[in-house]
């Protein structure tokens, strides 16, 4: 017979609930929704009254060249972080799951940057590529690289791509090497047996037993580019040089914070999290329906 687990006080489920619900009200539901009514509002440049204009912070948002610059950056750094941290990743934790000599050193040190915070992380790769000072900075001038990322957008872009990366590699080689560690070995050995190489064992059973956690890494790496990568951005470009770095969610922190138009920050907000909302859902609606369970 099958047990089932019964809970004799009605009240017990709800009070189990409670924490959690509380904690998602408070956190997210309740500053969103003030967020939503200060895309509506107008202030004055002293806090001291405000007007309601309803959507006039969203149309003169979408009159603002200097916003579609900052969609499409967030739209480019997005894709070129998301892609390179989970094949990195992926590849690292194939060759982690092999049996290595001194694995465990291996797979400690590619831990490690996952507990160094956005900001942290930042200003290392700010140290090391710092044109004039920085170590990798003068071995790319030394060798006819005109290597600045203050004044050069692309250097710019390729550092702050190249900390978001190296940051978001641990996360993910954690959970690629869990799921190949979760693969039954007979499975391998009996697609070799059968004369599949080591390519095709990979495409053929690996990676479609991997999809699920693969899956789960793409939405969580999406979400990490558009909110996490923040301190990354403003510890080593702030937003620059001529808006190169400045995303979505580094506009919002610029407009609300340094420029004062808290209106149109979290008009800017709003849409941000509706285009975050609307790739998770595209994710779900889409892609997983390739997803082997």
């Amino acid at each position: 017979m099958e047990k089932r687990t019964v809970f004799s006080h009605k009240l017990l489920p709800y009070a189990l609930l409670a924490p959690q619900l509380l904690v998602t009200i408070v956190f997210f539901y309740w500053p969103a929704g003030q967020a939503v009514y200060q895309s509506f509002l107008i202030q004055d440049a002293f806090g001291i009254s405000t007007e309601f204009v309803w959507f006039e912070n969203y149309r003169s948002l979408f009159s603002d060249p200097a916003y579609y610059s900052a969609l499409g950056v967030t739209a480019l750094f997005s894709t070129v972080v998301t892609v390179l941290s989970l094949s990195f990743a992926l590849i690292l934790a194939v060759e982690a799951d092999k049996s290595l000599k001194g694995a465990g050193i291996y797979k400690t040190l590619l831990i490690w940057p996952y507990a160094v915070a956005p900001a942290v992380a930042g200003v290392l790769w700010l140290f090391m590529f710092q044109p004039s000072l920085g170590v990798f900075g003068k071995m790319l001038n030394a060798a006819g690289f005109n290597w600045n990322p203050y004044l050069n957008s692309g250097d710019a872009f390729a550092l702050v791509t190249a900390a978001a990366v190296w940051k978001q590699i641990s996360y993910n080689f954690l959970f690629f090497l869990a799921g190949l560690q979760s693969i039954p070995k007979s499975l391998i050995e009996a697609a070799a047996i059968d004369g599949a190489g080591p390519t095709r064992r990979f495409w053929s059973i690996v990676f479609p037993m991997l999809s699920p956690t693969a899956f789960y890494l793409l939405t969580v790496n999406i979400v990490y580019v558009f909110f996490d990568t923040f301190g990354i951005i403003h510890t080593v470009t702030r937003g620059g040089p001529a808006g190169a770095t400045t995303t979505l969610v580094y506009k919002v922190f610029s407009d609300g914070q340094a420029g004062g138009d808290l209106g149109t920050s979290a008009a800017e907000s709003v849409i941000l999290m509706l285009i975050v909302i609307g790739l998770t859902a595209l994710q779900f609606r889409f892609i997983e329906r390739k997803v082997t369970y």
